[in-house]
């Protein structure tokens, strides 16, 4: 059985596999135009995006702004396949980020950590960018069905649906992420039944992407039987060369263990799964590091409580500073085991899809080769 296609709108993908946006700095041009070039979605994440910008401690905005629009035409210049930004709904700059993609001619924008109720009204006439939501219940996809349509006379044009093994913050308290109640599983075809009707009333496809701990061909299958059109994959983009994080980060990934992977309380109030080092057993212990917030990045940040800055902290992380940061991980990210390309990945999860999918003509291939 050949992998199928996503359709999002007007944007057709040859494999249903959308790159998870990760920040700070993971997921920038070089990993999104290699996962587009494969024919999947490739996502620039914007949160702190111009991390490197000489001006990004005095001219926050301004800097942000320009590094975006510096990735997005990297990323062109690299690829004619599909790619999309992750802006964050929690952002401080998330309406700068919103307007720089669109005159950018961005093909999606994925927006999660909140309900981005207004962002329809962003969009330009002519404007062709895709508005995909990323939710974690079947009510939150049917507020937003209700507020966009009420509001814009439009719906989403695809949800991304994040189950409680994703990485980085997470939209559940911490006693439900090992709750089967909250289990992705469960959660997806909840939501597809909950986006029927306004496909029915409206005659319209809502495509529903999976995400959070989907890390083989065979989960793919797994999900698209559920009723996925498709799925999104973080961790296993950044074990890749094309990843656009430090290769310290990356080995982070690669001898992590299961006892490694642990949640934290994030200082924007939600938890977070990241990878155990010796900064993240510092906050573990309670020992402040002191900090003046020079950012304010994230609205629900508690940065006058908090004993360290979470944007200083990944930051360093993506730069392979982790003594003075840590890696944001998935549930499954004890299991990578070395670092490929973006197109061996790509290819294995093919070849593992191929084989959950016709196990008997698999096992008849085996034997005929023996």
């Amino acid at each position: 059985m050949k992998l199928p296609s996503l359709t999002i709108g007007e944007l057709v993908t040859k494999i249903p596999i959308v790159q998870g946006g990760m920040g700070v700095g993971i997921s920038l041009s070089g990993l999104s135009a290699a996962v587009a070039n494969e024919g999947g979605i490739g996502v620039i994440a914007t949160a702190m995006i111009g991390l490197n910008e000489s001006d990004l401690y005095s001219n926050y905005l301004e800097a942000n702004i320009r590094a975006l629009r510096k990735e997005i035409r990297k990323a062109r210049e690299k690829t004619k396949g599909i790619l999309g930004v992750n802006i964050m709904v929690a952002l401080t700059n998330f309406a700068d980020m919103v307007r720089t993609s669109i005159e950018e001619g961005i093909d999606l924008i994925f927006s999660g950590a909140g309900l981005p109720m207004d962002l329809p009204k962003y969009l330009k006439e002519k404007s062709k960018t895709r508005l995909v939501p990323i939710v974690s219940s079947a009510k939150a996809a049917q507020i937003l069905c209700k507020r966009w349509f009420s509001r814009f006379k439009r719906l989403p044009d695809a949800f991304v649906v994040e189950g409680p093994m994703a990485g980085g913050h997470l939209g559940f308290r911490a006693e439900q992420l090992d709750h089967p109640n909250y289990a992705l599983e469960k959660l997806i075809p909840e939501v597809v039944q909950a986006v029927e009707p306004f496909e029915k009333e409206h005659r319209t496809k809502i495509p529903i992407i999976a995400a959070g701990g989907i890390y083989t061909g065979e989960d793919i299958l797994k999900f698209l039987e559920l009723g996925a059109s498709g799925v999104q994959m973080g961790t296993r983009f950044v074990a890749t060369h094309e990843c656009d994080a430090d290769i310290r980060f990356k080995e982070a990934y690669v001898k992590a263990g299961v006892k490694d992977l642990v949640i934290i309380k994030s200082p924007v109030g939600l938890p977070g799964r990241a990878i155990r080092n010796e900064f993240v057993e510092e906050m573990e212990r309670g020992e402040k590091k002191p900090f003046k917030c020079p950012y304010h990045c994230i609205t629900t940040c508690r940065c006058k409580d908090s004993p360290y800055c979470i944007a200083l902290a990944l930051a360093n992380a993506k730069k392979g500073n982790l003594a003075n940061g840590f890696a944001f991980a998935g549930g499954n990210a004890y299991r990578v085991d070395r670092i490929m390309s973006v197109k061996e990945l790509i290819s294995s999860l093919i070849e593992e899809y191929d084989q959950a999918s016709c196990p008997l003509s698999s096992q008849r291939s085996s034997g005929s080769m023996a």
